[in-house]
């Protein structure tokens, strides 16, 4: 974090500057009214530069993995007000008009962000001149009639995966990676919401507030039962604690092959790009899990959050997996040294590439899916019409249908018996269990 300037300017020359007393009611009334143009011409100034920072990345150089931690760090912003100033500044250079209507009043920062998520090309002009002038409240009415709540796109949760860009606008609050895209297509300005919150609340004490799954909350009771007997009270904090002991022993044994017994190190591997267990460990423990990234000021990148093992000397250059060849990078500074080795044209093709292929092979897992449904429709819809034939209600044709689709490789006839034993009475054994009659297939 910056510190202020360790010299501070005199008491009388601070009282001097600020102090307004002498001023005329008049006077002063004009003067914040003068103050307060100003403040909104410098905002869309600090805005138009933030956005042309992000987009030409410099963070990077400075040693930071995204813009976010730049700001919040060089310039000393909270956290929340780092992400409301970016996603106003992507927001804006997409429509570039909202830097005029902040400059003059027109909007304010509380309304760009209100009104980014909906904004598309189609309709900023129409929208942006309806909430032109508005107040934040009115400006919630309007998205309320414009976007019914049921209506409204939801907000999405990111999640990590290949190199990209983020959406105009967009924000990851839980750990925001500029590099990194959504999972899905985003609206310029929206905002991947947190959907967790932990805060201190005394000396070594957490309070942790977030949503789980259904499925979750079965894991968390199960776990409870698992460790009842080490863990009587069953005390969550505990449990979860016991848990992740486990669980961050499993993932450092994946992520940097962490052992309590490392092997000698294994033949070398024809895959120029393979990075033996060994190499991954001592370059982990050597750099502490962090990314590697200095800045020409000395400002360590704090990333520890994606790490990618970057090659010194790049494959490409006849480098090797070795440990003296190998250092930690966040995804951001991994490209950016990528791009100042072979160019971002080139880069810039590579990235494209990947996502073309990316999207290829989503499209044809979309087909494929589809298929997969559409043949289960039609052997059900075999089977419904049979029983439908036999005079099964419809509901019952489906159910039967349903059960009988186990044998999607039987013939029609093999799949109308199956579904005709769903309808057979069942036989109660000894136990007291139900069980299906004995000539009905497994």
């Amino acid at each position: 974090m910056k510190r202020a300037p360790s010299t501070l300017a005199p008491v009388e020359n601070v009282v001097t500057t600020y102090s307004r007393s002498q001023l005329s009611d008049e006077v002063l009334l004009r003067q914040l009214k003068a103050s307060f143009a100003r403040e909104r011409f410098h905002t869309a100034a600090l805005l138009a530069d933030l956005a042309e920072v992000d987009a030409r990345k410099l963070y990077r150089s400075a040693g930071y993995p995204h813009m976010s931690a730049y700001c919040m760090d060089e310039f000393g912003l909270p956290k929340d007000a780092a992400y409301k100033r970016i996603q106003a500044a992507r927001t804006a250079r997409e429509f570039p008009v909202m830097f005029e209507l902040l400059a003059d009043g027109r909007l304010n920062l509380s309304g760009v962000c209100l009104l980014a998520p909906h904004l598309t090309d189609a309709n900023a002009a129409e929208l942006l001149d309806e909430a032109s002038g508005k107040k934040k409240a009115e400006i919630e009415v309007l998205l309320a009639r414009r976007f019914p709540r049921s209506e409204a796109m939801p907000l999405v949760e990111v999640v990590a995966g290949a190199s990209g860009s983020l959406a105009p606008g967009q924000v990851e609050m839980g750990s925001p990676e500029d590099d990194q895209p959504s999972a899905g297509p985003l609206a310029p300005g929206q905002v991947a919401l947190r959907r967790s919150k932990s805060e201190p609340i005394a000396d070594q004490r957490y309070s942790v507030q977030f949503t789980m799954s259904q499925s979750t909350h079965e894991k968390l009771q199960y776990a409870q039962s698992l460790l009842s007997h080490r863990i009587p009270s069953g005390d969550l904090s505990a449990v979860l604690d016991r848990v992740l002991d486990l669980a961050i022993s499993r993932l450092e044994k994946q992520k940097f092959a962490a052992t309590d017994k490392p092997r000698s190190a294994a033949r070398v591997s024809s895959n120029q790009r393979h990075i033996p267990a060994h190499a991954r460990r001592a370059v982990w423990q050597r750099d502490g899990g962090r990314c590697t990234f200095v800045s020409a000021k000395g400002h360590r990148c704090e990333a520890r959050d994606h790490l990618e093992y970057d090659h010194v000397v790049p494959v490409a250059r006849g480098g090797r997996a070795t440990i003296d060849n190998l250092r930690l990078r966040c995804r951001a500074h991994n490209q950016y040294a990528a791009e100042r080795e072979f160019g971002d044209a080139f880069m810039d093709r590579k990235r494209r590439a990947a996502r073309s292929a990316e999207e290829r092979s989503a499209a044809g897992e979309r087909e494929a899916e589809e298929r997969k449904k559409e043949q289960v429709r039609e052997r059900m819809g075999q089977v419904v019409h049979c029983l439908r034939q036999l005079g099964y209600r419809p509901d019952q044709a489906r159910r039967a249908a349903e059960f009988s689709d186990s044998l999607c490789q039987a013939s029609l006839e093999d799949r109308v018996k199956r579904a005709l034993s769903y309808f057979a009475p069942r036989v109660v054994s000894r136990s007291g269990a139900f069980s299906q009659p004995a000539n009905c297939d497994a």
